[in-house]
């Protein structure tokens, strides 16, 4: 017997209609990430007398990185068969596709050119910048929960959610329904490349008796969430217990290890992104997110065997209020 019942999760993706503009969710979310993180990163860089001003400075990076490293991913990692005949629809981003290993490739290289330019320890960033990355990556997968998106397999956990949305992973219905199987709206369609599924009739729609139902499901993105949660609170604790003592590379290979690590057990509870990772799994038994994520784990690892080991730079630096000028100039 469940303790709990199974979720069945509706959600509307769209919070308000603003004109010929959508507000979403998704958006919001994204957003809200980054203004949580210029709070910590403010605490942060005060608490190491590190003038708060240049939290303003590498949030634009972030941002930057984060956007074009996460849509150039996706275009190129999972979907480049599509784009490569339509490159103008890579500036479409409002019509979805973003790629979490471009999004970490991006801020690498944003870090780095922030840092360069800035005269901060590369590592002494990354091992503070990575707490606002969980934080971020916490509400990025609330946002994919609320487009109903990047969904898991189907399970019978009391907690599983049905997710009536993705039309992506509707199946055709069974008689009896199986449990917690929900009936939906919807009618197949054939797409430009040839590939088929299905598409939401208007709410209200009569559900036919030959309509397709959405079966519980992983909640994944809720995994993904809480487990974004669970490095906030570990590199936050460290960070708060060392401050600028805080062994150079630590919190960065940490973050790196354990979320790359996780990314690959998560990956096989959830549904495949894309047609081509069929083939790919048949072939290496990993999906394209398991490859991507090895070789970040291989980097984290060296980071962490050499963290705080380097006699002339144990804890990295970066420029403090005491040796800025009165006024900086951007």
């Amino acid at each position: 017997m469940h303790l709990l019942g199974f979720i069945t999760w509706n959600a509307d993706p769209i919070i308000a209609h603003l004109g010929p503009l959508l507000l979403r969710w998704y958006g919001v979310l994204f957003a809200l990430g980054f203004v949580i993180g210029s709070f910590v990163l403010t605490h942060i860089y005060r608490s190491e007398g590190v003038r708060p001003y240049w939290v303003d400075v590498i949030t634009f990076y972030m941002v930057v990185g984060t956007v074009l490293g996460a849509r150039l991913g996706h275009v190129f990692f999972y979907d480049w068969d599509k784009y490569k005949d339509h490159p103008l629809d890579i500036f479409k981003i409002w019509e979805g596709g973003l790629a979490s290993h471009g999004a970490t490739i991006g801020i690498l290289l944003a870090v780095f050119i922030f840092s360069y330019r800035n005269k901060f320890d590369y590592l002494w960033v990354l091992d503070r910048i990575v707490i606002v990355v969980a934080i971020g990556g916490a509400c990025i997968r609330i946002g994919n929960l609320m487009n109903s998106e990047i969904v898991g397999k189907p399970t019978d956990v009391p907690w599983a959610f049905v997710f009536p949305r993705d039309t992506e992973h509707l199946e055709p219905v069974q008689r009896p329904l199986p449990t917690g199987a929900v009936q939906v709206a919807a009618e197949r369609v054939q797409y430009a490349d040839g590939t088929q599924g299905y598409r939401l009739l208007p709410e209200g729609t009569t559900v036919a008796p030959d309509s397709p139902m959405a079966v519980p499901r992983h909640p994944t993105q809720i995994y993904e969430s809480l487990f974004c949660v669970f490095l906030l609170v570990l590199l936050y604790g460290l960070w708060n217990r060392y401050k600028d003592h805080t062994p150079r590379g630590l919190l960065f290979g940490l973050f790196v290890v354990l979320l790359f690590s996780f990314r690959i057990a998560v990956e096989y509870l959830k549904e495949n992104q894309v047609a081509k990772e069929g083939g790919l799994i048949a072939e290496y038994h990993l999906n394209i997110g398991q490859l991507l994520s090895i070789p970040f784990i291989l980097i984290g690892i060296w980071v962490l065997l050499r963290a705080g080991k380097d006699p002339n730079n144990r804890y990295g630096y970066a420029p403090h209020e005491i040796d800025e000028p009165a006024e900086v100039k951007q």
